[in-house]
C-alpha cells in the first residue's frame, strides 16, 4: 500500500581516520516512492531519514504547514537537523534546493504515521 518501488545510489564515503579506518556514520542515499511521489532519503544508521522540506513541497503540498506541524505535535513526530555532509548530499540527489541553508529530518516511520493522519486532508489524486 504504502512503498511501491525503491532505488539506492550508493554509499557516501565514510570519513577516514588516521589509521585508514572508515569511522561510523556512513550513509545511503536513494529514492523511495511514496503516494506516488519520489522522495530522497539517506538512510543513516539503518533508518531511512526523509527531507521535511520534500516532504512538505511534494507530498503535503495542498496542505497548510501549520496543519502539518500540528499532526507532527500530537503525534510527537521529532525531526532532527541534518549536518552538512547530509545536506549537500540531500541537494545532489535533488531532494533539496541549492541554495538551501539547513534542513530537518524524519524518519520513514514517522513520515508513515504522518501520511496516515493526513490522509483525510488531501484531496484525491
Amino acid at each position: 500500500m504504502f512503498l511501491t518501488c525503491q532505488g539506492t545510489l550508493g554509499i557516501v564515503p565514510a570519513t577516514m581516520d588516521y589509521n585508514g579506518e572508515a569511522r561510523p556514520g556512513d550513509f545511503h542515499a536513494g529514492y523511495q516512492e511514496i503516494e506516488g511521489i519520489n522522495l530522497g532519503y539517506l538512510q543513516i544508521n539503518g533508518t531511512q531519514m526523509f527531507a521535511l522540506a520534500q516532504v512538505l513541497s511534494d507530498l503535503f503540498k495542498d496542505i497548510p504547514r501549520t496543519t502539518i506541524s500540528k499532526k507532527m505535535e500530537t503525534l510527537k513526530i521529532k525531526s532532527r537537523r541534518c549536518d552538512l555532509k547530509e545536506l549537500r548530499t540531500l541537494k545532489a540527489i535533488n531532494s533539496l534546493p541549492t541554495r538551501a541553508v539547513k534542513c530537518s529530518l524524519i524518519s520513514k516511520a514517522d513520515l508513515e504515521a504522518l501520511c496516515t493522519s493526513c490522509k483525510s486532508l488531501t484531496p484525491p489524486r
